[in-house]
This record gives structure tokens, sequence and C-alpha cells, in this order.
């Protein structure tokens, strides 16, 4: 019998039982979310547990199972948060559903076992996170007095601290303040810090008990959680789940065992602690799994091992002779997609490379009809990938600088680890890169093998960065990006992203980082790796939202459906980054602003477009600029609606931004000028503000432009 029909004979039962396994391996093990496992741990320091939880998050908690503001570092396995650049020590934290608001128990870290800090800051709380519980009392220390002053400060203490040779310390209570006969006297003391205690800690010292300042100041003081969720939590929390946050747009979720709520675990079966009751069984059942998968995985190893020492002779010779290039796979020869989620999991087949003959093996090999590159070559090329030639780091992995033999000036992306996700992202690139050609599009030059150690990518040096790079970045002080500039830069990312979807090709990490500019700020769209190949007759994907936080679109991130609207809706986004400078999401600002989406919205909704526009692009002196700008930002929020049907196509987005480039404002600033161009008929405002949610009253230009009836995707 030929020694392939009898391996891939023995092979199918192996297969057969190791997907079995595989399937009840999952179901058995990961029956919890991972949001709902990572939640359900308080923050572990070093191997120090607390009862550190929601809102707090850090360490081993992801930042979703807290709120922004919320982070705690850990510091030798101690944990503190930073507030006014002051840390403080997190003691103990008490978060229980019969308490109305969390409470935790901080000390300053700076007086930490010492009453003489490297520099004397008076404490400053972040009252939009705490606010201080009732009990604590406030203890001044006073430093370098003169003699007027340390006479005052002996009437109740007799401890004096030396912090140096020419400073002292000394404390007050502030029940001993209000006691001195002349508190004037202490005008001499410079400076004078102040530092919260607890209430039996002011009064033990008030009595000169035992208790030293130190022990006090190390006993440190309550503060109160301010957290508009606690009611939710606490339901949330009640009902078996654990608190979050939805980092996309900053609301309040409730984590289940195997879903996620906007309040309670209605269908939770069990309460968290209720996992500790079968965690022997699932251990077991774990190491029984490993044992029994790990064998077989090794048997099937062996089993291909012999198949490859066998058909190498014969594959090598059939690959020499062979001179068809691998077909890509395309919209059209792809299976249509299911519901199930699963299907994406999987890695797609990888094609295998051919050479013209044996002689250019390597070196002139082709995948998808670009230039495979050996390892070698391109780690020459980057100078060992020396770290002085990076260009950027990015979700994925880091650009290098290179140059190869041929002369050719590129960058080379290194992909951070090459495990099968990886290898999907890879060929995802390679293919869509290779069967598309646009100006606004980087060009790919070629790749490494599959058998490479590493997994590079090869495409065309540009050399005067990203969008945002020159927004709010390291090239933001150049000053090039003026109001044309921008909206150049706009118009052929749109022309880009609409060259894409014609060609059923969602790219799906549209942000202003993978907007490249070259030294004629002319744009090249860049990094397709979560990009996705749509069937013609698929309306959507259902597919895990991937991409970035502040660009994702809500409806994607609700309901797992990929559209071509999801580009719509991030291009919005970059649209206002256009406009405003500002940063996608920025934890830095109101805590309903952080997402840069939310803020453009509230601000066009209320006439405040002037607000929202850099002031270096002159909104308020410049006349065409400001009805420009305002009909950007009109244009900006029809991509930015919630539901994807209220959204343009990028076809309608890009025929739009043309039209404002090229609309007719006039010369005359009189007012009757604009009134032409801010004429909108009476029907069709009606009609616009109609529609859910409500449009800004800020239109200009753009209802012209882009239809006010509702469109649906193209697909």
């Amino acid at each position: 019998m030929n020694s392939s029909v009898l391996f891939q004979s023995s092979l199918i039962p192996l297969l057969l039982i190791t997907s079995f396994l595989s399937i009840n391996f999952r179901s058995s093990v990961c029956a919890d979310t991972a949001e709902y496992g990572n939640c359900s741990l308080p923050i572990t320091c070093g191997s120090v547990k607390s009862n550190i939880s929601y809102p707090f998050w850090g360490s081993n908690r992801p930042e979703y199972c807290g709120k922004s503001g919320f982070e705690v570092t850990c510091n030798n396995t101690v944990p503190m948060i930073t507030m006014k650049k002051i840390n403080f020590r997190i003691l103990d934290m008490s978060n229980s559903t019969t308490t109305p608001t969390p409470t935790v128990t901080v000390a300053r870290e700076d007086y930490w076992n010492t009453l003489c800090p490297p520099s004397y800051i008076d404490t400053d709380l972040n009252f939009s996170l705490f606010e201080y519980a009732s009990g604590p009392q406030n203890v001044s220390f006073y430093y370098g007095c003169n003699a007027a002053g340390s006479s005052e400060l002996s009437l109740f203490t007799s401890i004096t601290h030396e912090c140096s040779s020419t400073v002292t310390v000394s404390f007050l209570t502030e029940n001993q303040i209000a006691k001195l006969p002349n508190p004037t006297l202490l005008a001499s003391c410079a400076p004078v810090v102040v530092v919260p205690v607890s209430a039996a800690a002011a009064e033990a010292l008030d009595k000169n008990e035992t208790s030293t300042i130190q022990s006090a100041v190390d006993g440190g003081f309550e503060l109160n959680v301010q957290d508009d969720d606690t009611v939710l939590c606490n339901d949330c929390v009640g009902s078996g789940g654990f608190c979050g946050q939805d980092t996309t747009n900053a609301e309040f979720i409730c984590y289940c065992q195997n879903s996620t709520s906007a309040s309670t675990c209605v269908s939770t079966s069990a309460p968290p602690n209720s996992a500790t009751n079968s965690s022997t069984g699932k251990s077991t059942s774990i190491k029984i799994g490993f044992a029994v998968g790990g064998a077989i995985l090794f048997g099937i190893f062996v089993g291909f091992y012999v198949y490859y020492c066998l058909q190498r002779k014969k594959k090598r010779a059939a690959e020499a002779q062979s001179k068809e290039i691998p077909t890509p796979l395309t919209s059209k020869s792809t299976a249509p997609p299911s519901t199930s989620l699963s299907q994406f999991e999987s890695i797609p087949s990888y094609p295998s490379f051919t050479s013209k003959s044996r002689s250019d093996l390597g070196k002139a090999s082709t995948y998808f009809g670009v230039q495979v590159f050996s390892y070698a070559e391109l780690e020459e090329a980057t100078e060992n990938f020396n770290p002085a030639k990076e260009l950027g780091d990015g979700g994925f992995g880091t650009v290098y600088y290179g140059k190869l033999h041929d002369g050719r000036v590129v960058a080379v992306k290194r992909l951070y680890e090459n495990n099968f996700k990886r290898v999907e992202q890879f060929m995802n690139e390679v293919e869509i890169l290779t069967r598309l050609e646009h100006q606004n599009l980087v060009k790919l030059y070629g790749c490494t093998s599959r058998r490479s150690r590493e997994l590079l990518l090869v495409y065309e040096y540009i050399s005067n960065g990203t969008v945002a790079d020159h927004l709010h970045g390291k090239r933001k002080e150049s000053g090039f990006l003026s109001w044309p500039v921008r909206l150049s830069i706009a118009i052929e990312t749109a022309d880009a992203l609409t060259f894409l979807h014609r060609n059923d090709v969602i790219h799906r990490d549209v942000k202003t980082n993978n907007i490249l500019l070259d030294d004629e700020f002319c744009v090249k769209v860049a990094d397709f790796g979560l990009s996705r190949l749509f069937p013609n007759d698929q309306t959507h994907v259902s597919t895990a939202p991937q991409g970035t936080p502040g660009y994702v679109d809500p409806e994607y991130y609700q309901c797992y459906q990929l559209t071509d609207k999801s580009d719509v809706y991030s291009f919005g986004v970059v649209l206002i980054e256009l406009i405003s400078s500002l940063q996608a999401v920025d934890t830095n600002r109101h805590r309903h602003d952080i997402n840069l989406a939310n803020l453009a919205i509230n601000k066009i909704q209320n006439h405040l477009v002037n607000e929202l526009v850099d002031p270096l692009l002159g909104y308020d002196k410049d006349y065409s600029v400001r009805i420009m700008a305002t009909a950007v930002a009109e244009l900006a929020f029809r991509c930015l609606q919630q539901e994807k049907d209220m959204r343009p196509t990028m076809e309608e987005v890009l025929e739009g931004l043309k039209a404002i480039q090229n609309e007719d404002l006039g010369a005359q600033e009189n007012g009757v000028a604009e009134a032409v161009v801010l004429d909108i008929g009476a029907d069709e405002v009606g009609l616009l503000r109609n529609l859910p949610p409500p449009l800004s009253p800020d239109s200009v230009v753009t209802d012209k432009l882009v239809s006010s009836s509702p469109t649906t995707s193209s697909f």
C-alpha cells in the first residue's frame, strides 16, 4: 500500500480523537468567560494578596475590570495609587453590598516610616475620584520654626525631630491648633505640610498617649470612592457577576459567567464563590486533558515527521519543476461565513512557495506574486534589527528602517510572535496588499517564508511619519498640517477606504497611526493585519471585535457583526482628530469625554464646533476654514452615528469631502455668502432632526453633500 495512503488512513482516527478531546476540554475548562475569571480576582502585588477590587485595576486585574483613573501600581509588593503626583499606599479596602459606597484606607508613601520626606507637599486628593470619609483629622507638620514658633509648639508637644542639621519638624493636631494662645507665632514655620490621620490616632495624639506620630501617619486615613456606578455594581455582585467597564465607551458592564450585562446576571446559575466547590474536579479534568491530549499530539507529530521524511525527496522534485504561482484566496472563493464565531478561530491554509529553478531557490521565490526574502538578508538590511533603526511600534509588531542589496530603502515589520494568530495576520496582509493596488495604499515588496525563524513583511519606506505623529505625536510642532493639508489627507484616506470597500475588503483598524505620509504629505494607508475579505453576497461577518480602543464601531462591539460601516465609524474618529488635533482616547479628559467620539458628538450637538477645532487652524479668523471645518465636523457626526444604517457609505463620505474641498465659499464675509452656504431646505432639516439619535444643529453643507435618508450596507 502507498505510504501516503497508509499514513492518511491512520491519521484520521487520531484527528477525530483529538478533536473530541479538544471540544470537551474547552467546554469544561472555558465555561467561564475570560473577563469573568480575571475580574473575580483582587489585585495581587508580588506574593501579597489584597482585597482591592472594583473600581480599581492594575497588576493582575486588566483595565476592563476597573474604571478610568483608578489604576493601581505595584511597587515592591505595595499597591499604590497616584493622585496629583503624590503616591498613596492602599492599606485596606471595604467593598460590601451593604455599604453605600466603597472605602479605602490610604497612607502617604513619602511619609511612610519617616517624617522627613524628600520634598514638602500638602496632601491633594483627586476629588473626582475620592472624598474624605467622616472621621479623619489633619495633623500639621511644622518645619524650620524659629524660637517663637517653637515655644508655641512646645505647649502641646515635646516631640521635635531633626530632619537635618538646620531643619527640625514638630506637629500639632486640629484641636491643639485651636487652643494655641498666639497662633500667629507659627508664621515663622515654613514649610507647613498637612497630613490626614484617623480620628482615633488624632485623639491619642491630643492626649499625649503612647501612640507615636509616625504610627499615626502610617495608620493612614479613610477615603470614600466617588463612583456613580456603586448601585449597579452592588446589583451585579449580588446577582453573581463581577463589575467592570467597557473600555470603548467607558460605560459600566457586569461580567457574568457566560455573558456580559449592563446591570445584573439574570441567568447566572450560581454566585461567584460556587466556583470553588468544583475546583478540585476541574483541576483533575485539566490534568487528564493535558496528559491525554499531549500524548496524542506527540503521536501525530511523530507520524508527520515520518511522512515528511518519506515524501521529502518527492516533494523537492515536484517543487523544482513547478512554475505555477499559488492562487490567492478571493472573496468569490471564500466559503460563506456562518453566525458561529468559532470559524474565525481557525487558521487559513498557508500556500506553499514556488521557485523558478533549483539554482535560484530562496533567491527569486515568490508568494502571491511578491518576493520572498531570507531572514539573513533582512537582518543585514536592518543592522540586526538595531533599536536605533526603529520607525514605530504597533499592536502587531515593530517596524524597522532598512536598506536592501539592490539599494531600495524599505520598512521591515517584525511580528511580535510567530504563532498561529500572527500567521493569520501575516497571511491577511500579504494577500490583500498583493491583490490590490492603489496610489494611497502602502506597497508591499515581499515577505519571509513561513519556515523562516520570524515572520517579516517588507514595505516601501514612507519617510514622513504618521498622521498621529503630526497631530499629537513627536512631529506635532512641525506646523505643516495646515487646513488644506488636513482636508487633503481626509480625502485621500477616504479614497483608499472606498477602493477597499469596492473590492470587498474591510480594513478594520482605521486610525491616524495607520495613515502614513510621504514627503509631499500624500497618504499611504497601512497595516492590514486585521482586515477581512468579504464574500459578495454577504452583508456582514460575525466575528469577535478587534481594533483599537476609541476607533471601534460600537454596534460591531455590541453585536459582533463586522460591516463596511465599521470602517466608516473609525474614519469619523479620524476626521475629528484632523479637526481637533486631539487623541482618540485620553484618560486625562473628563470621564464622559475620554473617547473623542463622545466629546465631538456633544460639542457638535450643542453648537460648540468652535471649541472642538484646533485653534491653530484659525477657525475664528478665517471664514473659509470656519465653513469647511464645520462641514467636515457635521460629516464626521454622520459617520459616528451609533446605528450603522444611519451612517453614510465610504463612497458618500468621499463625495462629501470632495464637495467641501471644491465648494465655492465666496470671497464675501458680510453675511451674504455665508447665508447661501448655510441655507438648507426646511423639509430637509426636519427630516435630519427627526432621525435617531438627533443630529447636529451645526449643519452647513454636508446635508446637501450626503443623502439624508438612511443608507444600508452595499454588501
